[in-house]
């Protein structure tokens, strides 16, 4: 329970969150970016 703590009350704890949500949101979006179709050729 003392981790918790440390990890939402420490200025680098909430660092710690805030890099890993950034890091999982930026993985989803290259997931999606790589993964989505290209817009069909109008040729």
């Amino acid at each position: 329970m003392k981790a918790l703590t440390d990890l939402f009350s420490t200025d680098y704890g909430l660092m710690s969150v805030i890099g890993l949500g950034f890091i999982i949101c930026m993985a989803g979006f290259f997931i999606w970016l790589f993964t989505r179709k290209p817009p069909a050729s109008e040729n």
